[in-house]
């Protein structure tokens, strides 16, 4: 079998290099998985250029996210059968609840990933996937998809029907949401950077698309579309919270997903106290929200976008394209 390493965090694309080794076997409480797709995320970028927030071992198997086969399960595992078709979750002992400094484990980091042809996991940490994905399209859900919908869901108000959400540019974590949230019956407001884009998201459901290259004042532009109010909810993705703040609703929920925008203007606590909003971090989220979204997909016959696929031999292409190809959707990397 063959795996890719990466030397060290930091080392960028020339830090990947591919190894074989001798197919694992499981042990107690572990599974095998042949691994048939992984995808990449913006936390893959930053594992490479050393600004990921959590340690990452060196020589590390690289990529959270993946979806394949059981092909051997270790004593005393009986939740996991050979056969199923599974996805690992990111934070492997994080089965439910709050996240906990004890939950900092995490997947292509501290622990080896998923960009490997097997990989040997606890089998408590897999989830099965909604059968109507394809791999390549299951690969797609550990990382953005579960932090979306642990975004829109996994506080005590979460989304409710009639509500309105904003959705920052079109990068995986928004596309899901995207599609969680008009399932869930909320009125989407996404934003983005040009015509092409923006008519695309309108195609995938957006009931209103702000282009910030036309109109930088999005926030002003959110509060005029809801008559003043604001959104009910704000997936902030870009690190903008001093703008979220300014087109939250009273009393408004913004998660914060990420920092895709690397800098961003202080944030005034005047403003964010006036607002009276809940600022809440998102990370992923845990196995039993994993499942609940799985069961949500699965019966809305949702399924994720995916800009293109490459094959496991080029997966240092897939990594450039993600880095500079400005996708829309998921770039997967096909293992079959």
């Amino acid at each position: 079998m063959r795996s890719y390493h990466l030397s060290h965090s930091g080392a960028g694309l020339s830090g990947l290099t591919v190894r074989e080794h001798d197919t694992p076997s499981p042990g107690p409480g572990q599974a095998v998985v042949a691994v048939r797709a992984t995808s990449l995320s913006f936390r893959e970028l930053m594992v490479l250029d050393g600004t990921y927030v959590l340690p990452v071992a060196p020589d590390v198997v690289p990529v959270s996210d993946g979806a394949g086969d059981v092909v051997a399960v270790g004593p005393g595992v009986d939740a996991i059968r050979v056969g199923d078709r599974v996805a690992a979750t990111l934070f492997p002992s994080w089965q439910d609840g709050p996240f906990a400094a004890e939950h900092l484990a995490q997947r292509g980091g501290s622990l080896d990933g998923m960009l490997t042809e097997f990989a040997v996991v606890d089998a408590d940490s897999l989830v099965t996937v909604p059968p109507h994905l394809s791999y390549a399209e299951a690969a797609t859900l550990p990382c953005v998809a579960v932090t979306a919908w642990n975004a829109l869901t996994g506080d005590a108000a979460g989304v409710r029907p009639g509500d309105t959400v904003v959705l920052q540019g079109s990068g995986g974590v928004s596309l899901f949401a995207l599609r969680f949230a008009k399932a869930l019956g909320a009125r989407v407001i996404a934003t983005t950077s040009g015509p092409a884009k923006a008519a695309r998201l309108r195609d995938l459901g957006a009931d209103h698309v702000v282009d910030y290259s036309a109109t930088p004042d999005w926030a002003g532009e959110v509060r005029t579309l809801t008559e003043g109010r604001g959104a009910d909810r704000i997936l902030d993705v870009a690190g903008l919270l001093h703008e979220s703040v300014r087109a939250i609703a009273l009393a408004g929920t913004i998660a914060c997903v990420g920092f895709v925008g690397k800098a961003a203007a202080p944030l005034d606590p005047h403003a964010l106290f006036t607002s009276g909003a809940t600022v809440r971090a998102v990370a992923v989220g845990s196995r039993a929200q994993f499942i609940a979204m799985n069961a949500f997909i699965e019966t809305h016959g949702l399924r994720p976008v995916i800009d293109r696929a490459f094959p496991f031999d080029k997966a240092v292409d897939a990594y450039r394209h993600y880095a500079t190809g400005d996708p829309f959707g998921k770039v997967v990397i096909d293992h079959a």
